[in-house]
């Protein structure tokens, strides 16, 4: 999966003067038509800048939300043109239609931008049609997928589009995902410790069967930890926890034995709205009506101080309810012991979602922060990505 071909691999003859078709992930957070996030423009800034330095015309493909049987004018890229432009220090020419934008792809200079409508728009994306990725190929002579974020989708635009037009390379950020998340699996110094936070057991199950082999250990924190303690026979109170899954916890114990970790306490309340009344007891003393919103201080100690002897840290999803400050403290106690572990040498990597929104801020302070949350999941899965799986292999 790691190795596959990438942009530096073709010769700069091949670039000037070419349609450079790539595939990137834009789909951001939109408010009012403002983009409200343009994290995800700016980390394809690298790919398209380094084309256009190589005198290639740039046409851009990204979806952006859900769009439900057809255009949706608030899902439209038209909205997104003047940030793009921002970003790149150049203008952008928006493309409406990709049946009548092949004209203005080539049209268009040397070192020039082209952003096509939403993918989605389109019949046969999501049901990864050949005849749409035709259509599509149309537009370039070669392709770039810098969209890791959409690498787990085989859609039209991502893996129809990879065996349709060549050749068929990883941009920058796709590389630079695949290098460190695939480092981290596949070649991890040591100790190895994985974080594993979010809601739900079921959403994770997979990952800690995928990680168990390979870590020296996990450690368990979020709602996800409270099916492990039913399992381990505590009450969760009022707790978010998946009673469905308690025989699967049990055999996860069984067969983790000292490599997961869990929580040794936890921050309670009546409920969110009741935070005031907050405090920390011990995971096996949660109050009836009470529930768990975030690990205690003891549990934050002690994550800190394994993950400041980590060699390589990956960590997928929040420890607590972290959007609903004071709820927050654990997830940040983590964010900022893994900082400091990449400042004593540690290869730090952050799983996209929730995880990466936790580390807002702290990103150019850890290893690397993946742009993709289901794409990261089920890279670390074991499960092979689509998208990337199309392109050519190194």
């Amino acid at each position: 999966m790691t190795r596959k071909r990438g942009l530096r691999d073709l010769p700069p003859e091949a670039l000037d003067g070419k349609r450079a078709l790539v595939r990137v992930d834009f789909n951001v957070p939109l408010q009012d038509g403002r983009v409200m996030d343009d994290t995800r423009i700016r980390a394809a800034a690298p790919t398209i800048q380094y084309l256009r330095e190589k005198g290639a015309r740039v046409i851009l493909l990204s979806h952006l939300g859900r769009p439900l049987g057809g255009p949706d004018a608030k899902l439209s890229l038209r909205h997104i043109v003047r940030d793009v432009e921002r970003v790149l220090a150049t203008t952008v020419e928006f493309i409406p239609d990709p049946v009548a934008g092949v004209a203005a792809t080539k049209r268009l200079p040397r070192g020039g931008v082209a952003l096509v409508e939403n993918t989605r728009f389109w019949p046969g994306e999501e049901r990864n049609d050949p005849g749409l990725a035709q259509t599509f190929a149309a537009l370039g002579d070669f392709y770039v997928d810098d969209a890791f974020g959409s690498a787990h989708r085989a859609h039209a635009s991502t893996e129809a589009l990879a065996r349709t037009l060549k050749p068929a390379v990883a941009g920058f950020l796709m590389e630079r995902e695949l290098r460190y998340l695939g480092e981290a699996l596949e070649q991890p110094r040591r100790p190895f410790v994985a974080v594993l936070g979010g809601a739900k057991i079921s959403g994770k199950i997979d990952v800690i069967e995928a990680l168990l082999p390979k870590v020296d250990e996990i450690l368990v924190g979020g709602a996800m930890a409270n099916t492990f303690f039913l399992a381990l026979g505590f009450d969760v109170g009022g707790s978010l926890v998946e009673r469905d899954k308690v025989d699967l916890a049990k055999a996860l114990v069984a067969r983790a034995g000292k490599k997961l970790i869990l929580p040794r306490g936890a921050v309670v309340a009546p409920s969110l709205e009741r935070a005031a009344e907050r405090r920390e007891v011990s995971s096996d003393k949660v109050p009836l009506d009470w529930a768990v919103f975030d690990i205690d201080e003891i549990t934050r100690l002690d994550f800190r101080a394994r993950l400041l002897q980590a060699k390589t840290v990956v960590w997928n999803g929040p420890m607590g309810v972290f959007e609903h400050p004071p709820f927050d403290a654990g997830t940040r106690a983590v964010a900022e012991a893994m900082v400091e572990a990449t400042r004593r040498g540690a290869t730090t990597v952050v799983g996209g979602g929730d995880s990466a929104a936790a580390v807002a801020g702290l990103t150019s302070k850890l290893t690397h922060v993946s742009t993709g949350g289901g794409a990261s999941l089920e890279f670390l899965e074991g499960k092979p990505l689509p998208g990337v799986a199309a392109l050519e292999d190194a």
